[in-house]
């Protein structure tokens, strides 16, 4: 999948041909094995969450109201790897 491709998927409000691209992208092409990394994820992070810990909310408030988009959109895959690391289900090399 091209970026022209996926640019045009954004012009046509096409999500699907976004997600599909993620989880190929996620999934080494395979789909399925793409959509259990990301929800690898979202477990992890999940768990971390359950016993209700106190966290530096004014840090997440600040960070997400003084940084550009395209930082919290590198922001948010580098902490997908990281849970997904986290895991230990790490297939990834965790570059972006």
């Amino acid at each position: 999948m091209s970026l022209p491709y996926l640019k045009e998927a954004i012009a046509n409000g096409d999500n699907e041909k976004l997600i599909r691209y993620v989880r190929l992208h996620f999934g080494d092409g395979n789909e399925e094995m793409g959509k259990k990394e990301i929800d690898k994820s979202w477990i992890e992070a999940l768990k971390l969450l359950l016993d209700l810990p106190e966290t530096d909310r004014e840090f997440i408030l600040e960070t997400m109201d003084k940084k550009d988009d395209s930082t919290l959109a590198h922001l948010y895959f580098h902490l997908h790897f990281y849970f997904v690391k986290r895991s230990g289900e790490w297939k990834h090399d965790g570059n972006l």
